[in-house]
């Protein structure tokens, strides 16, 4: 407000006798103007009355405020003064303009620290709700696995190791006390964090330049073990003692150490005293030796580093700084902690066991679901067979070893399975030590392996082996899909025919009469979930999947029901959605899966018994074959990580012979127990199955190479490959 500003009388809420005193400003101005302008921000308190005390009128009803008169500039009126103002000796108070209050920054220091501590008693009475007080005593939630195979051999270790609480009351005090002596000196006198220990451990980081010594209590670490990340950030911190206050109102002391002892980690994976004795010496922590329990108080500042396991020297140097703690605080006695410190060294209770392979790694997350938190190891039994799986370690390497250089294959996938979905061995790769990545269960193109769903759900509409279809030329939509070396029978042949010779034009010509949606159904029924492509290239294999699925479903023929679903669990219970496959159809798709071994482009993998299927992809990137004898199935794959193409390498080379070796193998040990029994040929009366070709149209041991084409885009013909007449090319 300017000097030349009117005052204004207040409104007669202040007094309720409206004063009779005429303002006269030089722009006059309404009260209520004044008010939505903002002036009265700028005003002064106003007294108690402006009234001059000689003339008061106690007997006048209250009235309401007068309007004040405007008058114009033009006949200004002579100014009255207002009367004087009797001085005040308080000041009234500031008040805040929203409401009134009194602004914090302006208050009494007691009312502020009433605040802060009415807050911190809220905050600590939902701290008493929120706050698990037993979790350090619970089992962790990843608990060690140790998988074993069907015969009880271990074959992995997964997870952290904790064991059953301890209670300090039952331990020795030296037990105790070693921890005490190296990480907590004042535990029984500080209330939850100490000044001292704070104050020294700055020093000292100050001194080094860097984070040399901590101050934190045995409090402190149990709320940041039990409750909080390992995050070092001055949040954590102020929760990290903000907790260990209440810790300290809760829970005795004792209650405090047992379970920080019980949840401290000592590293390989070891949580709580009770882990960590059985761990390292195999024996309870009530019967520690002084130099065992000061090599494990030891361990606490830098477990990984400090391992006994793994660096033995240093956690003995470690034991013996907790030892000279231990003489320091009166403990033991000086001799005591030089013969404490012979002699000691761990002796694992736990056996070493591989922590990976390519099975463990499939078979852990199904473990994990099916399994509850508990302490000590969980022992969960699987369906691997080692004899079985050493095995095709050995093969698969030995045949690219040998072969790879010269067809430029640099990886091979191999999983075995029986009839049931039990997987009995799996090879996810070259060396699992170089890579981890799994490739039996990784999405590859199938290639021509996918047409076992092309024919099969033509076959439940009621087509036969013998059923003719064209082997010729085609042409959809543009697209020209084309068969191995573009050779043809230029004719109409069996179904059987074209099946064994892996015909692309044919499972086209297939997929076209039966209908993608069929076909989709099929594969669906079969355990297949991945996208299949909205076009006929699904007839050549250009979905990916997973050769564990793929294998799965080749599975379902041998066992006549579906789906099977593969599992490494012993305990894996059958879906109740499991059902029967017709005998017409399982009866003629097991024809079609011999004919290909027996005959056509998978005769490299023909033993007694077998049933399968060739593939191959564009460019030969991938190459595989699924087949079954007896109750093993058995899915093949090899190719490039980068999708490099291999030298000419097909599905019914390479990896048609390394599943003959390994179910070769399979055989021979399983023959003296149980005889294969091949499944019985189609029940057709006609049923003729004409020889291939001699002119060399479907070479013996090779396969039709499958267009690889975007699921929603047609597949335009390789450069080099032949022209086709239009007259040649009928359309579908």
């Amino acid at each position: 407000m300017s000097a030349n500003d009117p005052e204004v009388d207040p409104p007669e809420s202040a007094d309720p006798q409206p004063p009779e005193v005429v303002v006269e400003p030089e722009t006059p101005l309404l009260a209520d103007d004044l008010t939505d302008a903002g002036a009265t921000e700028d005003l002064p308190e106003p007294e108690a009355s402006l009234e001059p005390e000689s003339d008061p009128e106690p007997d006048l009803e209250p009235q309401p405020d007068p309007e004040p008169e405007v008058v114009p500039d033009s006949d200004p009126q002579p100014e009255i003064a207002p009367p004087p103002l009797e001085p005040e000796t308080t000041p009234a108070p500031v008040t805040d303009a929203a409401d009134g209050a009194t602004p914090i920054w302006m208050r009494r220091p007691w009312q502020i620290g009433a605040g802060v501590a009415a807050l911190l008693l809220i905050f600590m009475v939902w701290l008493v709700g929120a706050l698990p007080l037993g979790q350090a005593l619970e089992p962790l939630e990843s608990p060690t696995l140790v998988l074993v195979a069907a015969d009880g051999r271990p074959i992995a270790k997964r997870g952290s190791y904790k064991e059953a609480p301890v209670e300090v009351a039952k331990l020795p005090k030296y037990v105790s006390g070693a921890f005490i002596s190296i990480e907590d000196r004042r535990f029984y006198s500080h209330m939850g964090i100490d000044p001292k220990a704070i104050a020294r451990a700055l020093n000292a980081n100050a001194k080094a330049g860097g984070v040399a010594e901590g101050g934190s209590t045995i409090t402190q670490q149990l709320a940041k073990n039990a409750f909080l990340s390992n995050k070092r950030t001055l949040r954590r911190k102020a929760q990290e003692a903000i907790i260990a206050l209440y810790l300290e109102a809760r829970l005795s002391k004792d209650e405090i150490l047992s379970r920080y002892l019980s949840s401290v980690y000592f590293g390989d994976g070891a949580f709580g005293l009770r882990a960590a004795a059985r761990h390292y010496f195999d024996k309870p922590p009530e019967a520690l030796s002084i130099g065992e329990a000061a090599m494990l108080a030891g361990l606490v500042k830098a477990p990984s580093r400090l391992a006994p396991t793994e660096n033995l020297e240093g956690a003995r140097e470690r034991m013996r700084v907790v030892l000279g703690a231990m003489a320091d605080t009166g403990l033991i006695t000086k001799a005591q902690a030089r013969r404490a410190a012979r002699g000691v060294r761990p002796y694992g209770g736990r056996k070493p066991i591989p922590t990976g392979s390519y099975f463990a790694d499939w078979v852990i997350p199904q473990a994990k679901a099916a399994m509850e938190a508990s302490y000590g190891e969980t022992v969960v039994k699987t369906t691997l067979d080692t004899n079985l799986q050493a095995q095709a370690e050995k093969i698969l390497a030995r045949a690219l070893d040998r072969d790879g250089k010269s067809l430029n294959v640099g990886q091979g996938a191999l999983v075995a399975m029986r009839t049931d979905g039990r997987v009995v061995a799996m090879v996810g790769g070259r060396d699992y030590k170089v890579s981890q990545f799994n490739r039996a269960d990784a999405a590859r193109q199938p290639g021509s392996a996918f047409k076992l769903f092309v024919y099969l759900a033509a076959l439940r509409e009621g087509w036969t082996p013998t059923s003719p279809i064209l082997d010729a030329p085609v042409e959809v939509s543009g697209w020209k899909p084309r068969n191995h070396e573009v050779k043809y029978a230029g004719r109409m042949v069996p179904l059987i025919t074209a099946f064994a010779g892996s015909s692309n034009v044919a499972a086209v010509r297939l997929a076209k009469e039966v209908g993608r949606d069929d076909i989709v159904r099929t594969a669906r029924d079969l355990g297949i979930t991945e996208p299949i492509p909205n076009d006929l290239t699904l007839a050549l294999g250009t979905g990916p999947m997973s050769l564990v699925q793929l294998t799965a479903a080749y599975a379902a023929i041998d066992a006549g029901e579906a789906p099977v679903i593969a599992h490494g669990l012993a305990s894996f219970r059958k879906p109740k959605t499991v059902r029967k496959l017709g005998k017409a159809e399982l009866a003629g798709m097991r024809d079609l899966l011999r004919s290909a071994t027996q005959r056509g482009t998978g005769i490299e993998a023909a033993i007694p018994g077998a049933f399968g299927k060739t593939g191959t992809t564009q460019d030969y990137r991938d190459a595989l074959f699924v087949g079954y004898v007896g109750d093993l199935v058995v899915g093949v794959w090899v190719g490039n990580d980068d999708n490099a193409s291999m030298n000419g390498v097909v599905g019914g080379g390479l990896p048609a012979r390394i599943w003959k070796e390994f179910a070769s193998y399979a055989v021979a040990r399983n023959a003296p127990k149980a005889a294969l029994v091949e499944a019985p040929p189609v029940e057709t009366e006609d049923l003729a199955v004409p020889e291939l070709p001699t002119d060399g149209t479907v070479p013996e041991g090779t396969e039709a190479l499958d267009a690889e084409t975007p699921p929603d885009a047609p597949v335009a013909p390789a450069a080099d490959a032949a022209p086709v007449p239009a007259a040649e090319a009928p359309k579908l």
